[in-house]
Parts: C-alpha cells; sequence; structure tokens
C-alpha cells in the first residue's frame, strides 16, 4: 500500500501569498525582525492579527509550551508560520497541542517544512526529528516574492537541503514510485537552479521536494549532520559533505550529481569538536534515518564516514 500525505490546499506561485484568503484573528509566528516582517505582512494582506517574533533558531519544546501558555484564552483562529523552517516548525507542533488550523508561508525555500509531518524541535538542548500526521498543514503557501533579497549563505544552504532530502527522499526505504516521481523531479530543477544559476527556481524545487522526502523520509546524510547542527552548524552546511559521503556509501545515483551541486556552492570543508566515537553514540540511536537508510548502517559505518568527512574533504 502507498500512503502520501499533503496539506489540504496548496498555494503556489507570483503572488500567491497575496492572493489567499487568510483567516482573521490569527498569530503569525516568525523568526525576523519587524522591519522584515512588517513589509511581509503588507504584501500579503493579512488582516487582524497578532505577531509573535521571538522564536529562535533551533527552537525548544519549552518555546513552543510559552507561546501556548501566553495566548491561552485568546481567540485565535489560525496559527502562520511566516519565515523559514524553525517558525514553521513552532506553528506545526502549536497546532497539534491546541488544534489550531495551521497556515505555512516559507520565506526561505529548502526544508520543504510546509509540505510534510515532520517538525524539528530541541528537547534538552538536542535537536529531535518529529514526525506526526497532525503536524501536516491545513494550507500551504509558497510565493516566489520573498526570494529576492534573501542573503547569499540562507540561499545556499537552503538549495543544499532541499537538493540532499530530494536525493535522500528517492533513495529511502520508504519511497513508492510516486515518492520517486517527486524527489526525482525535484532534483532535477534544484540542479538547473543552482549549477546553471537559476534561483527563480528554487522555490518550486524545494516544493516539490518537501512533498516527496515527506512521504519517505531522509536518510544516512541528515543523521550524520545532526553532531553538527548541535555545535552551531547550519543545517544546509552541514549537509553538504554529510550527504555527499552518505551517497557514497549508499552507491547512490545521485553521488556525482550532488557532490557537483556541492562544489558549485563551494562549501568549506566541516569541523567537529567531539570525538568520532562520541559522536557517533549520538547518531546511532537516530533510528528515523538510519533504519530507512537503503544499506544498513553500523556503528562502525558511522565512525567511518566521520572520519571521511573531516579528514578527506569529500567535496574536494
Amino acid at each position: 500500500m502507498w500512503k502520501v500525505m499533503m496539506p489540504r490546499k496548496i498555494a503556489y506561485g507570483e503572488n500567491a501569498a497575496r492572493e489567499f484568503d487568510y483567516p482573521t484573528d490569527s498569530l503569525v509566528i516568525t523568526t525576523t525582525t519587524p522591519d522584515i516582517y512588517e513589509k511581509w505582512l503588507e504584501y500579503t494582506g493579512i488582516k487582524e492579527y497578532e505577531v509573535y517574533n521571538k522564536v529562535t533558531p533551533d527552537p525548544s519544546i519549552e518555546s513552543v509550551e510559552a507561546i501556548k501558555k501566553n495566548y491561552e484564552g485568546k481567540k485565535i483562529s489560525a496559527y502562520i508560520g511566516l519565515g523559514g523552517g524553525s517558525s514553521m516548525d513552532v506553528c506545526k507542533y502549536l497546532g497539534k497541542l491546541t488544534g489550531v488550523p495551521k497556515i505555512l508561508i516559507p520565506t526561505t525555500f529548502g526544508t520543504g517544512a510546509e509540505m510534510t509531518t515532520y517538525a524539528v524541535i530541541s528537547f534538552e538542548h538536542k535537536k529531535k526529528l518529529l514526525q506526526d500526521e497532525a503536524f501536516l498543514a491545513d494550507a500551504a503557501i509558497v510565493d516566489p516574492y520573498f526570494l529576492p533579497g534573501t542573503p547569499y549563505n540562507i540561499m545556499r544552504n537552503s538549495a543544499c537541503d532541499a537538493a540532499a532530502q530530494a536525493s535522500e527522499g528517492y533513495d529511502s526505504k520508504l519511497a513508492n514510485p510516486l515518492t520517486k516521481l517527486f524527489c526525482k523531479e525535484a532534483f532535477d530543477v534544484l540542479e538547473d537552479a543552482i549549477i546553471n544559476d537559476k534561483p527563480q527556481l528554487l522555490p518550486y524545487g524545494a516544493m516539490l521536494s518537501g512533498i516527496g522526502f515527506g512521504n519517505s523520509s531522509t536518510t544516512l546524510g541528515h543523521a550524520l549532520s545532526y553532531v553538527f547542527s548541535n555545535e552551531g552548524v547550519p543545517h544546509g552546511y552541514s549537509l553538504s559533505a554529510c550527504t555527499t559521503v552518505a551517497h557514497k556509501f549508499n552507491k547512490s545515483t545521485y553521488y556525482e550529481r550532488f557532490k557537483n551541486i556541492c562544489k558549485k556552492l563551494n562549501f568549506e570543508p566541516l569541523t567537529l569538536k567531539q570525538g568520532f566515537e562520541e559522536a557517533a553514540d549520538v547518531i546511532m540511536p537516530d533510528r528515523g534515518h538510519l533504519d530507512n537508510n537503503p544499506i544498513p548502517v553500523s556503528r562502525e559505518d558511522i565512525v567511518q564516514c566521520l572520519d571521511e568527512i573531516i579528514n578527506k574533504n569529500p567535496l574536494s
């Protein structure tokens, strides 16, 4: 049996966020500053809303619960996650806790979070990937309006993230012909966008990637990446070497193509403060990624992958 899930409503394209019919009495959740989000809100035309803009990167469960407590008893018709993956992850978790509908509007294009049943929340300062059908958005709005002006490093990390998700999702043991269709098309679009300098294609590629990997899971590359993220490395940056090494380990058809994308984006080599054995202890319990890897992964394999990432410059 195949099971493919996506938001009840998807609005994509130029002016999608401007033309959407938003409910009143919404809580807009974002990570950015008033000078930026006020411009976004003026574009969208959202009316009669409150803004919570204290979400931080890698949001914690304590932050989510604090927002819930702060707005208990107030009339909120919808949560609107406006921003990057962190804003949307908080919105998803709040929606699960309260039953309030969720509208997700990405302003960076890489996580595909607006399309998936996944959320990344930190517990005791460690990121944890969660999966729940209750995280699925009631509406997802993907509008290229938000792309211009995005800082290069954010665009670079987001593009790498989307390409890693598409290629890992294609290889996943949970993939089926329909998810593979989305992942393949996503990677083709993203590769064209990155290699041929067509950034206007990134939102579309990231959206397709979200639908594909969101129904099939990412794998070894993402499992490896979180020990670097826990040390403050941006997620997309950590995936550059981690997914490259994982694709080599898995003999993936995307190995050379993904590596060429990362070389085009000119990622620097990664470093790791903790030892490989200690890092392997953190990675091995991540069964959500490792169990879906196309090839079984041992602790020794993890250590060898980390050694290659740190000492052998896999992008050279």
